[in-house]
C-alpha cells in the first residue's frame, strides 16, 4: 500500500507539482493549505500519514508554529520547505523538530529524493537513531548555532562537515557504516556514492588538525566505517 505523503502548501501550482512528483514515485499525496487542518487531522488519524511536506509561510499558523505543536503529540517526519534561504531559520526549523529543510525554488524530483531520504533514516536502527548527551570532552556542539567548537576554537564546516561530524560525535565510540552515515546526512543520498563519505572525512581531518595535530578523534575502521574516539 503506497505510503501517504501530506502537503501543507497554500500556493496551488507547488501543491500540484509536489503531488504529480509523489504520485509518479510511487506515494499517495494528499494536500491541505492551512496548518491547522494539518494537525487536526494527523490529531484525528496518527497513523495515516508517512511524512509531512510543511511551508513555512501558510496563511493561518507559521509553519513553524505547526511543527511546535505537531511535535507535542507526534514525530511524523517533517520537511520544510520555505522562500527564505536564511541559515538561522533552516537552524530554528531544525531545531524544533524538522527532519529536513528545502529552500524555494526547488526541483519536484529533489523534494521526492528528500522524502525517500527521510524515510529510510526511520528504518535505521533504534541504536543509530538514538542521541547521547556525552559528547567527547575536545568538542563542544553549539547545536542552536549550527556550531562545532575543537579544543575551544570554531571549526569553519560546510554543511555536510557539520552534519557528518555533529553525527559522529553525539554517538562517540558507535561504528557507522558509509550507507549510514550517507541515510543520517544526506538526505538527497540516491545521488552520493560511498567515497563522497571518504572525501568528507577527509577534510574535516585536515580542518581538525589544523587546530590539533596531535589529536586524531575520527577513527577509521578499515572495510566497516568510522567512529569518533571516545576521549
Amino acid at each position: 500500500m503506497p505510503q501517504t505523503i501530506l502537503i501543507v502548501e497554500d500556493e496551488i501550482a507547488i501543491a500540484d507539482n509536489l503531488s504529480y512528483a509523489l504520485a509518479t514515485d510511487g506515494f499517495h499525496p494528499r494536500h491541505l493549505s492551512l496548518g491547522q487542518a494539518a494537525i487536526d487531522l494527523v490529531q484525528s488519524s496518527p497513523h495515516e500519514i508517512a511524512l509531512i511536506v510543511l511551508d513555512v509561510g501558510l496563511p493561518d499558523l507559521n509553519g513553524f508554529e505547526v511543527c511546535r505543536q505537531l511535535r507535542s503529540f507526534s514525530d511524523i517526519p517533517i520537511i520544510f520547505l520555505t522562500a527564505r534561504n536564511d541559515e538561522i531559520d533552516r537552524i530554528v526549523g531544525l531545531e524544533i523538530g524538522a527532519d529536513d529543510y528545502v529552500s524555494k525554488p526547488f526541483s519536484p524530483r529533489e523534494v521526492v529524493a528528500r522524502v525517500r531520504a527521510v524515510l529510510r533514516r526511520q528504518l535505521l536502527p533504534a541504536h543509530l537513531q538514538s542521541k547521547t548527551e556525552e559528547v567527547p570532552e575536545r568538542f563542544e556542539l553549539r547545536a542552536e548555532e549550527g556550531r562545532i567548537l575543537y579544543f575551544g576554537q570554531i571549526l569553519q564546516l560546510t554543511r555536510y562537515e557539520y552534519l557528518l561530524l555533529k553525527t559522529l560525535i553525539e554517538r562517540p565510540g558507535l561504528l557507522f557504516s558509509r550507507a549510514q552515515l550517507m541515510d543520517i546526512v544526506w538526505t538527497n543520498a540516491s545521488n552520493t556514492m560511498d567515497r563522497t563519505v571518504d572525501t568528507h572525512i577527509k577534510s574535516l581531518r585536515a580542518k581538525l588538525k589544523l587546530i590539533n595535530d596531535q589529536d586524531e578523534p575520527i577513527e577509521t575502521h578499515r572495510g566497516m566505517g568510522y567512529s569518533i574516539a571516545v576521549n
